[in-house]
């Protein structure tokens, strides 16, 4: 296969198997297809869980604007009235005026898996009879951004459900990575990035989190690091009951192109030289800044203890040049974000969102980490 290239678009996604149809009369398109979930399966195919983030076509009309919901079993449309709403943004409209930020997302996501042959360089079925759509109140407005992991030869995959209620992680669990069961929120306070470990430390599950807010306070004079989003470890004795540890793991270094802000990106897997962990660092720039792809390598027994940091060169960047037939439909630039990590050979799969619009499959040599 191609050492790095898209593997799945928008124009991919067959709306008319959508779990919206049906139910929904306005006519949608998908505005994303990206941010993969991604693992092996018991039969040696690879699988991504791709999130399909479906669109109105026309949700600014003249006196109202319209939102995709979930609720009590079916979806429908909300018309809100269009006064004090900012509509630039092709993914959220804001609301001006009140009391805290208020946005009206574009989007309603959903989950639809995608079946690859071993290498990656096919899709072999997509797999819609078994998509995941929200089905809980906390999911009202979509379920995003998976990620799978593999622990003693069960599934756990952790998404971001979202809600007027809250922004939570919400755990599915499954024996063959194709039907999944909903456990319910295992992480609140708006926590987007739950990555749990491929394998347990001393017993337990690890995660790295990345919980969010709206205050951060100033570190010492002289400090290396930044203020602002930083990963974070919790520990769990059944990987649904959570607590977060003393000691965080990774924070935006200042000089760094991870100065604004740092994410979890692939769970991390269990190397010779520690735990691999892919994370995303965000350089502040235009509408929501350039998201590039870093690496650390952390302790096997003590992951609060990051060994080596690889915040300076990117091991990857949005690379536009290998999808030009996106180029009309791409509404982000200077994105990617990276999901999932696979083992392949002497080398690994890597699994990204290009450009918040389709998914990406890169091979690296393993070697690239030694």
């Amino acid at each position: 296969m191609d050492l790095d290239r898209i593997i799945f678009r928008p124009g991919d996604v067959n709306l008319a198997r959508s779990p919206l149809r049906g139910q929904i009369e306005d006519e949608t398109f998908v505005l994303g297809a990206f941010n993969p979930g991604f693992t092996r399966l018991p039969n040696g195919n690879l699988l991504l869980m791709v999130r399909v983030a479906e669109a109105l076509k026309h949700p600014v009309q003249q006196d109202h604007v319209a939102a995709l919901r979930w609720s009590h079993g079916r979806f429908q449309v909300d018309r809100h009235p269009k006064d004090r709403i900012d509509t630039r943004d092709p993914r959220e409209l804001r609301v001006a005026g009140g009391l805290h930020r208020t946005i009206i997302l574009t989007s309603l996501s959903w989950l639809l898996p995608v079946e690859l042959s071993p290498d990656g360089s096919r899709i072999l079925a997509e797999h819609y009879d078994r998509a995941i759509a929200p089905r809980a109140a906390y999911q009202e407005y979509g379920v995003e951004d998976a990620r799978i992991s593999r622990v003693d030869g069960r599934y756990l995959m952790t998404t971001c459900s979202v809600s007027s209620e809250r922004i939570c992680t919400s755990l599915y669990t499954s024996a063959n990575a194709l039907d999944w069961k909903l456990e319910g929120i295992v992480l609140d306070h708006q926590n987007k990035d739950m990555l749990i470990f491929e394998g347990k430390v001393a017993g337990r599950y690890m995660a790295l989190t990345r919980p969010a807010g709206e205050i951060y306070l100033i570190p010492p004079p002289g400090a290396d690091f930044l203020p602002g989003p930083a990963i974070q470890l919790a520990q769990s004795p059944d990987a649904l009951h959570w607590r977060p540890l003393d000691t965080g793991s990774i924070r935006p270094r200042r000089g760094s192109k991870s100065s604004m802000k740092v994410g979890g990106g692939a769970p991390p897997i269990l190397t010779p030289q520690g735990w691999l962990e892919l994370y995303h660092g965000v350089e502040a720039g235009e509408v929501v800044g350039a998201y590039r792809t870093f690496w650390a390598l952390l302790d096997r027994d003590d992951p609060s203890k990051v060994l080596r940091l690889e915040d300076e060169t990117p091991l990857l960047e949005a690379r536009p040049h290998i999808s030009p037939e996106l180029e009309p439909h791409r509404f982000l630039r200077n994105i990617v974000f990276t999901t999932g990590i696979v083992e392949h050979g002497d080398d690994y799969l890597v699994a990204s969102g290009e450009d918040d619009i389709a998914c990406r499959l890169t091979r690296i040599p393993r070697s690239r980490f030694a």
